[in-house]
Parts: C-alpha cells; structure tokens; sequence
C-alpha cells in the first residue's frame, strides 16, 4: 500500500496538505505544485440521469416533512472509521440517509430546512478534491489516492437534490434558530455544531419515526430484496459446489466462497457470514468460522448478499456436508421444517405480528415433547417458555437496508403489530442441542439446524422471496447432488 501525505492542521495554511512522518518526500517544490495543478481535461459528466431511487426518495423526503412540520431536520451519512494507524474500514453511509437521498457518500448530511409549505431539502456533500490546492494528489483521501467524488452538480443530476459544500455546513447549522432534530450517532462534528439546539427526546422521536417508515416497503425496495434473495441463493449453490474443498481447509473456504459472490453481484455480504459446521452450528451467530468441516456433520450457512443499493437477503440453510442426511439429522431437520411450514402460513395481511413466531414454536414444542426431551403438556411448555432450551431466539425480524431492520421502532408498531402488504420479515425456527447438553441423548449433542426465508407480505398472503432455494430434506439432497454433478 502505497505512502500518501496527510492533511495538516487548519491553522497552518501555508501548507494546507502535511506531509506524513517518515514518508519519502518531506516537501513540494513550487515548481512541482504548479505542475500538479495544470494541464488536466475536464472531466465533468454532463449526461447523467438519475438514478432509480431518487423518485422514491423524494416521497420518503415528503412524508418525513409532513410529520414534522416547522423543523430543521438533519440526517448525517457518517465518517470513515479507522480500523489501524492510517487505514479505514470500508464505509458503509447510515441506513436513514440512504433511505432518504439514495446516496452513499461519506460526510454528507442531509438538511431539511422548513418553509411555509414544507421543507426545502439540500444535501450537503464533499465537492470533488481541490486541485489548485493539491489536495487531489497529496491527501490520502485525494482523487488519485482513492478515486474521483462526483461534482456537485454531478450528484444534484444523479440524486434530484439540491447540493451545497458540507465543509460550510457546521457554521450554518451553529447559527441556526428554531427547532432542530437530528439522527444521533453517525457524525460527532455535525453534533457538536447542534449541541445546544437539540434535546435526546426529540432526536429518538425522529430515529423511531425513520424506522417505522422502513417497515413497508415500496416498489423500490421490493426488487432489491428479490434481486438480494436471488444472488444469495447463487451463492448458495457456489458454496454447495465447493465443499470438499471446504473439507480439505475450514469454514473460512465457504464464507470466502460465499463473500466473492457478494462482491460481484452486490455490494458485500449484508452482516458477517455464519458458516457454522458441526457443533459451531449450535452457537446461533458463530462467524469466526475457523473450525473444520467434516464429511458426515451438517453446516448452518446463514449468509445474505447486499446489493449495491443497500439492501441485504438474510437467508439460512442446513446442509448436510456429503449429501445425505443422517435418520436423526432428518428427523431433527424435518421439525425445523415443519416450523417453518407453519410460520409462513402465519404470515399474511391482518395478522399479528407475533403469530408466525407462535406458530413455529408451537411445532417445535409438539416434538421436542413427542421426542421425550421435555415433559408435556405442549400448552404447559409453550407457556413457560420451556422450549427455549433448544429454541433460544425469535422466529424472524424485519428486513430491509439493515438485516434487523426497522430496530428503533415503538413495540407496538413492531411486535406488538400488525402485517401489512409490502411488510418483509424472515422466518428462521431452529434447534439447537448444545455439544454439552447432558438433557438430552447424547446422539443429540452437537447437532443445530435453522431454516430462514425471506417474506413478503402480500395483499392476499405472502411471496418468499428466497424460494429458489429448496427446503424439505429430499429436495435439499438432490439439489446438492445435481449440483456437484
């Protein structure tokens, strides 16, 4: 990885980019910074159209006016983390701003000034890297350092926004006045600049309203889902190809296999891969994947492509590594099964939003009782959650640009709600018999299956989107097999 210098203080104008400690060029020579700064084309993309979110992120900008009439509202994209010394961690632009502008920049910040009628909406950017200072070429975050920043006026075309420059933007918002509300936790400096204008309460009340909005989704980000869901069941199949090379290394080989999948046909995985083989499946988010992968156990591959728009598929199989199930594996797998049967069943326009949960459940307690592992009656068990032994979580949640989106929302807008069409949730029943579960026979220990698609509710039921993928243990055996050929 190449050395680049590093922009100095404010105050030390003179020589507005520092050089780095220890790097092999100390200083510029003028008559380099004028070079650098001369004989460059104009590269300004006059052609653009915008891009398909914007009308759909405009109607998003119009609803959150209408709910806080008279308002400054600010809605920040984030800053780059460091990860080590002087390298970032990937960006990724906060959920509620891509929401509302479709945009992915970091630094920017979204401001929704209130007029008589509404609000005017700019989006605040970073213009593209200054030449005349050399900024393009001497900041580690230059143009030739890490790529060319569309214009301003480049972004304004693509977005259907007004834009301003976001370096005059902390002076604007300090001598604002009236009413302001702002997303928390994504721009410490844009923060500080409110920090006597705005109040936690308010700001949770504008965070919870922005989740309660992604809850149903428009036409939009129905086709992201599916386009999601489809590269997710691609990388499925390239997982499945692959296993006896797994088997040669670890887990690792199939969340790289699966993550090279992202990559190409998305934006990355949308949260860390769990490629859970053996006892690991056990352990519901286990994402070291370090561990071997054994001919004969079952892999929990829970895995989900983010497209690059944002959103993420949240999909689960259990597979077993050479093909076939075990008659205990199936048997296990088949409840899992008919849980999940169930709890799609449940899923439908005027529902609760509890009562695919309670569906699936109510399965796995049939046979965790008919089984012998838990004394009945099933009412008894469900009642004072004793299947939860082996359950441990929820049976889904709802998805969209985060993979449990809509998380800030009131309790009874979310769990205590109820479906309504273009509503997308997973439903994801398991079983779990932990390697040290002395409660059980000890042929259980060590094996975990779950089984999650991705919903959508419709107007007369719900479509899964992830059904391309098989899911009865007979078909999961011969696509596996057609599949390694």
């Amino acid at each position: 990885m190449a050395e680049e210098l590093t922009p100095s203080a404010p105050e030390e104008e003179e020589q507005p980019i520092k050089p780095r400690k220890n790097g092999l060029y100390p200083e510029v020579s003028e008559e380099l910074a004028a070079n650098m700064a001369s004989g460059w084309a104009d590269t300004e993309q006059r052609d653009l159209t915008p891009v398909e979110q914007a009308p759909y992120a405009a109607a998003r900008r119009a609803a959150l006016s209408a709910r806080f009439p008279g308002e400054r509202l600010v809605v920040p994209s984030g800053n780059l983390k460091t990860r080590s010394n002087d390298t970032e961690y990937p960006f990724r632009a906060a959920t509620e701003y891509v929401y509302l502008t479709g945009d992915q920049s970091e630094d920017g910040v979204l401001v929704l000034e209130p007029t008589d009628d509404g609000h005017e909406a700019t989006l605040y950017l970073l213009p593209r890297s200054d030449r005349e200072n050399g900024e393009f070429w001497l900041s580690g975050q230059g143009e030739l350092w890490i790529g060319r920043r569309h214009s301003l006026a480049e972004k304004s075309t693509l977005l259907g926004l007004v834009t301003g420059d976001v370096r005059e933007l902390k002076d604007k918002l300090s001598e604002a006045t009236g009413p302001v509300r702002i997303v928390r936790g994504h721009d410490a400096g844009v923060e500080a600049a409110l920090t006597d204008k705005v109040t936690g309460e308010r700001d949770e009340e504008l965070r919870v309203y922005l989740s309660e909005a992604r809850a149903v989704k428009d036409a939009f980000e129905i086709g992201e889902l599916q386009r999601a869901c489809d590269s997710t069941t691609r990388g499925f199949e390239d997982v499945v190809k692959v296993l006896d090379k797994a088997e040669a290394t670890s887990e690792r080989y199939i969340e790289g296999t699966f993550f090279l999948r992202a990559r190409v046909e998305g934006n990355d995985v949308g949260y860390g891969s769990i490629c859970a083989s053996g006892p690991h499946a056990t352990t519901l988010h286990w994402v070291r994947n370090d561990g071997p992968v054994r001919s004969g156990d079952l892999l929990l591959l829970d895995a989900g492509v983010e497209t690059t728009s944002l959103y993420t598929a949240d999909v689960t199989r259990t597979l077993p590594v050479n093909g076939r199930f075990t008659e205990l594996q199936r048997k296990i797998y088949d409840a899992v099964h008919d849980a999940q049967e169930a709890g799609i069943a449940a899923v439908k326009p005027g529902a609760k939003y509890r009562d695919f949960h309670d569906a699936a459940q109510r399965v796995l307690a049939e046979r965790l009782v008919e089984w012998g592992l838990i004394e009945g009656p099933v009412e008894r068990v469900l009642e004072l959650g004793l299947q939860r032994r082996w359950t441990l979580h929820g049976t889904g949640h709802m998805l969209g640009l985060d993979v449990h989106d809509c998380a800030a929302a009131r309790t009874e807008a979310y769990v205590d709600g109820t479906l309504e069409p273009g509503m997308c949730l997973t439903v994801e029943p398991g079983l779990y018999f932990q390697a040290d579960d002395l409660t059980v026979p000890e042929e259980y220990r060590g094996i975990g299956v779950r089984i999650e698609d991705d919903i959508l509710v419709t107007e007369d039921g719900n479509r899964n989107l992830s059904a391309a993928l098989p899911r009865r243990s007979d078909e999961v055996e011969a696509w596996m097999a057609a599949l390694k050929g």
